[in-house]
């Protein structure tokens, strides 16, 4: 049975999720109550955090920001359908191995085949994965993005290898981290994912942002952007999403469209100039065409 893990803070780790909230908001991402106290047990416990929202809502944004607020390197590992074990924790470079193979046998004929066998597998013929890399480079901050797009199988091994943070490589042996990285999983929520991973992690869904908070956000990351303007794109925003629309835009998105409102040198959102930058916003025709079609000012009136 393994040892209880301490949950007493660190003194390089934040206090309490307060101090977490702070730094996170220093660093440009801000975070709500919930998600603040979310990541700092997760910080503490060794606990992955299992973050799941529709996309834009900041899910990746947050590992980015707790890797700098730690000051902790950050290594993603994108998941996609058939995304495969070598592919995320290690392979061998066999290009290499080969030209070490024929250089050896050139300089040392008769050379014992057991050991340039052996040494074949040596370390600096591996080429780490971002699984790997997290567990060797401790401590550490691991991505493990839109998770829903890999399938059960990859599911199944990666809560494996999170169970007890150790890689077996048959070769080299059995790599464990010094420290379990903080480990950050997402979803959109394309397919469920299966309980046994979910119950493994600390859980929090992201919502999109309330007006003020999306506001304080634009203006915090685009200080650029007027104020008014800023409001105006949080508010034509917001209505957007409530729309039926095939991708309702997140937080990403609303910065996208006041960088390109600012860029055109907009101060305000008015309907002419909220109708020809909607590919900021949007990213599906039928989206686009559904709202051309609509009144503009209803929409893009100001305030």
């Amino acid at each position: 049975m393994s040892e209880p893990t301490s949950t007493a803070p660190r003194p390089d780790l934040p206090a309490d999720p307060g101090a977490l909230a702070a730094a996170l908001e220093a660093s440009g991402y801000l975070p709500d109550e919930g998600l603040a106290t979310a990541a700092y047990l997760a910080l503490v416990m060794h606990r992955p955090l299992f973050l799941e929202g529709e996309a834009g809502v900041g899910k990746t944004a947050l590992a980015r920001a707790l890797a700098e607020v730690t000051g902790r390197p950050l290594y993603r590992l994108q998941c996609y359908e058939g995304l495969e074990a070598s592919q995320a924790l290690y392979d061998w470079d066999f290009g290499r191995q080969l030209l070490h193979l024929r250089a050896t046998e050139a300089a040392h004929e008769g050379s014992d085949t057991a050991a340039l066998e052996a040494s074949l597998y040596d370390r600096r013929f591996l080429l780490a994965r971002p699984l790997l890399q997290a567990l060797e480079d401790s401590p550490s901050v691991l991505l493990v993005d839109e998770v829903d797009r890999a399938d059960d199988e990859f599911e199944a091994f990666l809560l494996e290898v999170l169970s007890d943070f150790t890689i077996s490589i048959p070769e080299l042996g059995t790599v464990r981290a010094e420290t379990p990285p903080l480990v950050v999983l997402t979803s959109n929520r394309t397919r469920e994912v299966h309980d046994a991973l979910k119950r493994r992690c600390l859980y929090h869904y992201l919502e999109h942002p309330g007006f003020d908070r999306e506001v304080a956000i634009l203006r915090r990351r685009l200080p650029q952007v007027t104020e008014q303007l800023a409001r105006q794109v949080a508010r034509a925003t917001a209505q957007l999403r409530g729309l039926d629309l095939l991708k309702p835009p997140g937080v990403a998105e609303a910065m996208d469209w006041a960088s390109a409102l600012h860029a055109l040198g907009a101060r305000e959102l008015d309907p002419d100039t909220a109708a020809r930058t909607l590919g900021a916003v949007l990213k599906y025709r039928e989206d686009t065409e559904r709202v051309h079609s609509m009144a503009r000012g209803a929409l893009f009136g100001g305030g």
